[in-house]
């Protein structure tokens, strides 16, 4: 199927994204497998252990380690790092076990969404590794034994897990942000400018994980919110995100786009050729755009363009295999390669987007600057969560929905954010979207990447120096909900 997004206004978009009607009702339940979880990411959990030392506890061999931990690039006020130390982190390498329990027993979940950090199997480059088998023989042993080990913690918990394959970080010997940072030309470890080498080493080491823990698992996420690696990595960083190398070039930023379409693609097949029956999706963060003056006709088109940009361009890639390269709106090449590489869609949620029209493109040579996001980039639209949902299920796929949380606690989330969220999902499942879970993030709260702990999204509060955890309300309100096995009315 080919999409051409121009044409139309937004008013009725996320009508147009709706499936059939389903049955309303007070008495409703969720399909019996149906996931309650929560999400995690391996770098955000792990570090501030409560007894091993930070050697054991922290990954010290990633990018993202090296972002928050050196000085210069700390310093570096365009890279608006928060110079928290990892110490103040939740310890989750140490405290999983008693996570889990709380998960289960506390919040009645029945999954949980965590990441395999390429960094700490593969500390060192495998020099000359070439298949799955090459991984196996390389991979440090203590980091697979951890990573069993807590596989068989959420097995006996009654969890399911959700894995992500690339949660951002990527090995110092892969990507050298620093090095990327000062000059991308010239850097070596290059990371996502270099689109042959990520998909050579992400695809084997998704066929590693899969090799290796795939009794285990069943559900894959191969790679977390791809524009959340592009916008904020390669083209315009900024207080709210900046991502290693922390640079600002828009070809660059198209490059790393499509390097990550074709990584997904070639993890997806390593992942089914280790075990066929696993279900392997991508994880892009939907945003829902509305447009700055709605009876603006210019404002209009750049919610829909925004629309195509952020939201599908990836999707239309790895379930149609189309390819719209210079993001206009409208695809020009036909990759049936890419085409089926998606066995469900995850969804990220936070937020809508309000957009502005600029009437035409302000830098030469990019069709697709044409739109300006203006105003907070973290507003609050709970009914947006069922119109991606809709959007989603518009590709005939299963969704699940990946991530969805706040960060303001100050008042009642429960009901004032989570009720509301959930029950836009279960008015899209009553519109016939085939939705087979949601996971708040986070179970407890994490160093949310350049921010540290400054934004706390946890069900459960983490004090940065007992580590003790305490139940906030939107955990208690998702128990309930969880427990109860049903999701609050539209």
């Amino acid at each position: 199927m080919r999409r051409s997004i121009w044409g139309g206004a937004l008013v009725g978009w996320a009508a147009g994204c709706a499936g059939g009607d389903g049955p309303k009702g007070s008495s409703w339940e969720v399909p019996s497998d149906f996931l309650f979880g929560a999400a995690m990411a391996g770098f955000q959990v792990d570090p501030g252990c409560p007894t091993l030392p930070a050697e054991a506890c922290e990954d010290r061999h990633s990018d993202w380690y090296q972002w928050v931990t050196d000085p210069e690039l700390v310093a570096d006020p365009g890279l608006y790092q928060s110079g928290d130390p990892l110490s103040a982190g939740p310890g989750y390498w140490e405290t999983f076990d008693a996570d889990h329990a709380r998960a289960r027993d506390e919040l009645n979940l029945d999954a949980l969404r965590v990441s395999l950090e390429f960094s700490r199997l593969f500390p060192v480059e495998p020099v000359g590794a070439q298949t799955v088998d090459d991984l196996v023989a390389a991979a440090d042993p203590a980091a697979v034994a951890a990573y069993a080990a807590l596989f068989a913690s959420m097995e006996a918990r009654g969890l399911v897990p959700l894995v992500t394959l690339n949660h951002y970080t990527l090995p110092l010997w892969l990507h050298d942000g620093k090095a990327c940072n000062a000059d991308p030309d010239a850097c070596t470890a290059r990371g996502w400018l270099d689109a042959a080498a990520m998909r050579r080493w992400l695809g084997l080491f998704a066929g590693f994980c899969a090799r290796v823990y795939g009794d285990k698992v069943r559900w894959w996420a191969t790679i977390n919110e791809p524009m959340a690696i592009v916008v904020p990595g390669y083209l315009l960083p900024t207080a709210d995100r900046t991502n290693p190398p922390g640079i600002t070039r828009p070809a660059a930023a198209i490059d790393v786009a499509f390097a990550i379409i074709d990584a997904h693609a070639a993890m997806y097949d390593a992942v089914h050729a280790e075990d066929p029956d696993a279900q392997v999706g991508l994880v892009p963060n939907l945003a829902v755009p509305e447009p700055e003056d709605p009876s603006s006709s210019v404002d209009q088109a750049a919610a829909v363009h925004f629309d195509h940009v952020y939201n599908r361009v990836f999707l239309d890639a790895l379930v149609d295999g189309v390819l719209d390269r210079d993001l206009d709106g409208v695809a020009e090449t036909d990759r049936p390669d890419l085409a089926g590489r998606m066995d469900y869609i995850g969804i990220n949620y936070y937020t809508k987007v309000t957009v502005r029209g600029l009437g035409t493109s302000i830098v030469a040579g990019y069709p697709w600057v044409d739109f300006l996001p203006v105003g907070s980039l973290w507003q609050e639209h709970p009914e947006g969560l069922g119109d991606v949902a809709r959007l989603a299920g518009g590709y005939g796929l299963p969704v699940i929905v990946t991530e969805n949380g706040t960060s303001n606690h100050e008042t009642d989330a429960g009901q004032r954010f989570l009720d509301p969220h959930l029950a836009a999902l279960r008015g899209a499942m009553d519109d016939g979207v085939d939705v087979r879970g949601y996971f708040l993030w986070s179970l407890i709260d994490n160093y949310e990447w350049n921010h540290g702990m400054n934004l706390r999204f946890g069900a459960y509060a983490v004090d940065p120096v007992s580590k003790d955890r305490s139940l906030r309300d939107i955990g208690a309100r998702l128990g309930h909900w969880a427990g109860k096995r049903t999701l609050p009315a539209p």
